[in-house]
């Protein structure tokens, strides 16, 4: 899952200070310099470590778990950058105010439709737990009404997962909204300003990246991914582009070949109930009791890594979701007291902003 380079990036154990888009004849203090490096090392560990070790785990429940994690664990690292940057809200330049502000609305938007999507395929696990319970493993052979109610609800859970959830379907314009303001002007005349800017570049990639898999997993489609070139200059690119590479190319791959389930457990599911279909279809003697016992353990045991992989994926994008709806809230009460101050000093000359 590697791929060749050109050549041996340098190794700087504290970070690399020579790696900075930053204008000619710019100056970052150490202690910026070092809550910058900070924050970009913590990134690229995480990029590191979200790269699959095997293809199996690319579009796998536990693999999406893994990069929403990682995606909550950045944004609590932005925070924190900017409580130690010192860097009050009312010296945000107006242009990064309102991209933030509109990115943060989108990316509400994508999170209520991943929870939709999880929610509907949840769901399905009820019609999974009335064909085990039809189709008891300890029973010798099931009665022809078992088998029946079996069939029929199989073909109710089959009928659900290839269904598409049309909230997805505006996601993908949303997301390339928000790639969309992925460059934004370089701060002026403020060194505070230019670190916050290479975080928020970095954060905005790697929310890119993560909701764009999200979205191919869930909509059967390889339309969400994008590939996001990272210069060189970022201490976290060559993890980025590994990443990236590694799971836009695997996920393309699997489409090609023309799989509509592309979630890995969810796809392990689908295979044994087409089995199990056909088996039913074509008529059960009792020759193959031992046959079919042994099925409905192994279908067993897949549907509850299904179940497991949902529901922790459930309270991760929950989670997730609740630190970009804080972030916001916080953000929205400080242009609120910003906007009384200056109320209060300036008279009716006030800073709008603070109506927001």
């Amino acid at each position: 899952m590697s791929r060749p380079h050109d050549g041996h990036r340098p190794f700087f154990p504290f970070g690399n200070p020579f790696r900075m888009i930053l204008p000619k004849g710019s100056y970052l203090s150490p202690k910026l310099l070092a809550l910058l490096n900070s924050f970009e090392e913590n990134l690229a560990e995480r990029l590191k470590k979200l790269k699959p070790k095997d293809r199996g785990e690319v579009l796998s429940l536990s693999w999406l778990k893994l990069a929403i994690e990682s995606l909550c664990e950045t944004h609590s690292d932005i925070k924190i950058l900017i409580t130690e940057l010192q860097f009050p809200v009312s010296d945000w330049d107006e242009k990064w105010m309102d991209v933030y502000l509109d990115n943060s609305v989108k990316l509400l938007d994508i999170c209520i439709a991943f929870s939709s999507e999880l929610s509907r395929l949840n769901q399905g696990q009820v019609l999974l737990q009335c064909i085990l319970h039809a189709l008891d493993a300890s029973i010798a052979f099931p009665s022809s009404e078992q088998l029946v109610q079996a069939r029929s609800s199989l073909a109710d859970w089959m009928e659900l997962i290839s269904s598409r959830n049309p909230k997805l379907e505006k996601c993908c314009a949303i997301l390339h909204g928000i790639a969309g303001s992925l460059y934004l002007p370089k701060a002026k005349n403020s060194a505070k300003g230019k670190v916050l800017m290479r975080a928020m570049y970095g954060i905005k990639v790697e929310t890119i990246f993560v909701c764009s898999v999200f979205m191919a997993a869930f909509s059967g489609s390889v339309k969400p991914l994008m590939d996001l070139h990272v210069p060189d200059e970022f201490f976290w690119a060559e993890a980025f582009t590994d990443l990236q590479a590694d799971v836009n190319g695997e996920s393309k791959m699997l489409f090609s070949k023309g799989n509509v389930t592309i979630l890995k457990e969810l796809e392990a599911v689908e295979m044994c109930s087409k089995t199990l279909c056909t088996m039913i279809d074509e008529g059960l003697g009792s020759a193959e009791a031992r046959t079919l016992q042994n099925f409905i353990l192994d279908f067993g045991k897949r549907t509850e890594r299904l179940s497991q992989g949902l529901d922790l994926l459930s309270k991760e994008v929950e989670g997730f979701f609740q630190i970009s709806l804080t972030g916001r809230d916080a953000l929205l009460c400080n242009l609120r007291v910003c906007g009384t101050d200056s109320d209060l000093n300036q008279g009716n000359n006030g800073v709008v902003r603070g109506a927001l």
